[in-house]
């Protein structure tokens, strides 16, 4: 017979005094967040925005490796660049969730101006205001905010990728002078080398185990910004190495606290990972809405390829691809907005979102046959540039040691 409670046939080490334990990696759920009606609204104005100036265009900039500078200004006029900071700073006063919706709508057709706008606000912006003095936010964000300029965020180095701790670049203070004197290299660092680039935020040694964040603006006097990357993916999107040759900027130009840049991006890269799942949402978005189509109007043998349960299932499997991102995505940016602990969940969203985004891409490409694999057919460029969001910004190995240590695990 059963027995009459659930406590009487737990195993003593899954109770407590208060009850049953709750199981390893079960916190509790959140089912209770869904977007505004002025977030659906806005929806609304990106998505015709990137349907009427960027799609049309995409093809082309990504066949001649074109960053489209007069697009992303007219993005800034849009309000993008500012959204999630506050109007005294020229921002929109909006959260992260509807951030996201906009870079998952500029994904949706391209995904080079959208990392354009998650790295120009979470990478450029994001760390002047969260860290920033006042005189600092009041020097750059205006125009960071209104998209008149861009900023970039250099961590990764040549010998240190996944290894954010294993920064080489150093920072020494000239006490003579009151500057920093910066040497070293960054390695693919977006948003570096474009005509509105107007800082980067570097991380250095700045004493013997002691990682700093200094701003410095283009065009210093020994900032130089290495040629264009020739990428896979991403052909539109500005992508370069940096080297600091003697450097010098400010002491002022130190952001926060010195010691705690490192400490600093860590807290700034759960953000950015939700930011980087809704790019991945919108991306597995763009394949279902491509793959179902092409399904419908491609006939094969006397009838619509789509009648064929082996393509019917593979856009259903978009279906379910699409749905368990964005809930992933947005769950995560709600816990954010709500002030909850959200790591574990970016961690998640950014995992799932962005290995479903490559595998949305293979599908969508083996959908289309042969012409998916013909670089005017958007899931061919869609199948390119997918890869790299498994990469970018923590990857899956990282999310996964994330998720690996909010279980718990000695990792």
């Amino acid at each position: 017979m059963w027995a009459s409670s659930s406590a009487s046939i737990l195993p003593a080490s899954a109770t407590t005094a208060a009850g049953p334990r709750q199981p390893v990696g079960y916190p509790p759920l959140v089912l209770s967040f869904e977007f505004t009606e002025e977030q659906e609204q806005f929806r609304t104005v990106v998505r015709d925005f990137a349907e009427s100036e960027i799609a049309p265009h995409a093809e082309e900039w990504d066949r001649d490796h074109t960053f489209p500078v007069d697009t992303v200004l007219a993005m800034g006029e849009l309000g993008l660049f500012g959204l999630p900071f506050p109007s005294r700073h020229g921002g929109g006063d909006a959260d992260l969730t509807t951030l996201c919706v906009a870079i998952e709508e500029i994904a949706r057709v391209d995904q080079s101006l959208a990392i354009t706008l998650e790295a120009g606000v979470g990478l450029g912006a994001n760390p002047i205001f969260r860290y920033g003095t006042e005189v600092q936010k009041q020097q750059w964000l205006p125009d960071l905010c209104a998209g008149r300029a861009l900023g970039g965020f250099g961590l990764t180095e040549p010998d240190a990728g996944s290894d954010a701790g294993g920064t080489r670049t150093s920072a020494r203070l000239d006490d003579a002078t009151d500057e920093w004197v910066i040497n070293g290299e960054k390695a693919f660092i977006t948003n570096s080398g474009t005509a509105i680039t107007s800082l980067v935020t570097v991380t250095a040694l700045t004493a013997p185990g002691e990682i700093s964040a200094i701003v410095v603006p283009a065009g210093t006097p020994g900032f130089e910004v290495q040629p264009p990357y020739r990428k896979m993916g991403w052909h539109a999107s500005d992508t370069h190495g940096l080297t600091f040759t003697d450097c010098r900027v400010p002491a002022a130009n130190l952001l926060g606290e010195r010691g705690r840049g490192f400490r600093q991006f860590l807290e700034i890269l759960d953000e950015g990972r939700v930011a980087i799942a809704a790019l991945a949402t919108g991306v597995v978005q763009a394949c279902l809405e491509h793959a179902t189509a092409y399904a419908t109007q491609r006939h094969a043998f006397g009838r619509p390829i789509g009648a064929n349960q082996g393509i019917a299932f593979q856009c259903s499997d978009l279906a379910v691809l699409a749905d368990t991102a964005r809930l992933l995505t947005y769950r995560a940016a709600w816990l954010r907005d709500t002030g909850r602990p959200f790591g574990r969940e970016a961690a998640i969203a950014k995992l799932q979102s962005t290995e479903a985004a490559v595998t949305a891409t293979r599908i969508a490409t083996q959908v289309f046959g042969g012409y998916g694999f013909i670089d005017e057919t958007p899931v061919a460029r869609f199948y390119r540039d997918a890869k790299i969001l498994e990469i970018g910004e923590g990857t899956s190995e990282i999310q996964r040691l994330v998720i690996a240590r909010s279980l718990g695990l000695p990792c």
